[in-house]
């Protein structure tokens, strides 16, 4: 079968390669591909900085944010043939540390876990791929290839569950969230905030084009700029950039008793100048949180799962910005400034 395969840390490396069939040990359910959707993660690991190969591999195989439709699953499983469904991206530790033992892998706590795609597991940019019942999640039929959102829907159905968490060390309810970046991660947490019944200020850097009109069309409010200029002291900050400068907006911006999720990984290099003891007062005096989030467990999946049957087909549809068949993947590396999401067709929903 063909599949997407990279040597990590070797840029210009990456080819559609012949590869066998997906082992039986990687599950009892066997998956068609139908489309893999393409982040900065697999943008890192192309670029060379980034990912692991398979123990005793050189090469591994791309792709997390995956669709697909089951082929062939056992008596008993929650997925039967026919189905559409997204494969969990994270794997337990085999140690297993205290999380993982019982399910929140994501909270990884000795780093030996393993990522399809990512780190040491095969992801899911090939024609078929096995995995194991509990690690496969249905999504409902009607999204059709608007399925492959659900991956970084999941990312930030678990910030917000942090944000809940956090805040109800207290009285809470939160009235007005910032969402910090237009981009897909930042587009699905302005989603579930307005499912949520917030109003929602999205801040981002463009001023016209897709973005805009897409955080417009949820019902949210779009702005430029910085916090202060979109709205007063809000309840919630999901910052989705990781740029510096945004990352101490929220945490110098957000209000009284106010939670900051970081969801944006920063490249570090940058200095920028603050106050360092300004902010900590203004934190410590009004009670504000920051926490940082990352990755998502099967939970988390399903709420995503959740949100995306929810929300309206045509602004989802927008979201998908360019479909580009397997044997063109070069072509979804080439960003243009009104993508949001392009997805690597496999095989047709």
């Amino acid at each position: 079968m063909k599949a997407l395969t990279v040597v990590p840390l070797q840029k210009g490396s990456a080819a559609l390669s012949d590869v066998d069939d997906p082992p039986e040990s990687d599950g009892p359910v066997l998956v068609e591909t139908l489309g893999v959707g393409i982040c900065g993660t697999d943008a890192e690991i192309l670029s060379g900085a980034y990912g692991w190969a398979p123990p005793g591999r050189e090469r591994l195989i791309l792709g997390h944010e995956s669709l697909g439709r089951v082929l062939d699953a056992p008596a008993g499983a929650p997925v039967s043939a026919g189905d559409l469904v997204v494969g969990i991206v994270r794997r337990p530790d085999p140690v297993p540390c205290g999380n993982c033992a019982v399910g929140e892998w994501d909270f990884c706590r000795n780093g030996k876990y393993t990522e399809r795609g990512i780190k040491e597991h095969d992801g899911y940019l090939s024609e078929r791929y096995r995995i194991t019942p509990d690690f496969v999640v249905k999504v409902d039929s009607s999204l059709g290839i608007l399925g492959v959102l659900l991956e970084p829907t999941s990312v930030v159905a678990k910030a917000w569950e942090q944000v809940d968490k956090i805040g109800h060390r207290a009285h809470w309810e939160p009235r007005t969230a910032v969402i910090t970046g237009a981009g897909p991660i930042g587009l699905l947490a302005a989603l579930i905030g307005v499912q949520r019944g917030l109003e929602v200020h999205v801040i981002d850097q463009m001023t016209a084009g897709k973005k805009p009109d897409l955080v417009r069309a949820l019902g949210a409010q779009y702005h430029t700029g910085v916090i202060a200029d979109a709205v007063d002291g809000p309840d919630v900050v999901i910052e989705c950039t990781g740029v510096s400068a945004l990352v101490l907006d929220a945490m110098e911006h957000v209000g009284p008793g106010g939670v900051v999720c970081l969801t944006g990984v920063s490249s570090g290099g940058r200095e920028i100048s603050v106050d360092e003891g300004q902010l900590n007062r203004s934190m410590v005096l009004a009670n504000e949180a920051v926490v940082g989030s990352v990755n998502a467990n099967r939970r988390h999946y399903e709420a995503g799962a959740d949100a995306l049957a929810k929300a309206d087909r045509n602004w989802l549809d927008q979201l998908v910005s360019r479909k580009v068949p397997l044997d063109r993947w070069q072509e979804a590396l080439q960003r243009t400034p009104d993508d949001v999401k392009v997805v690597v067709e496999v095989s047709q929903a």
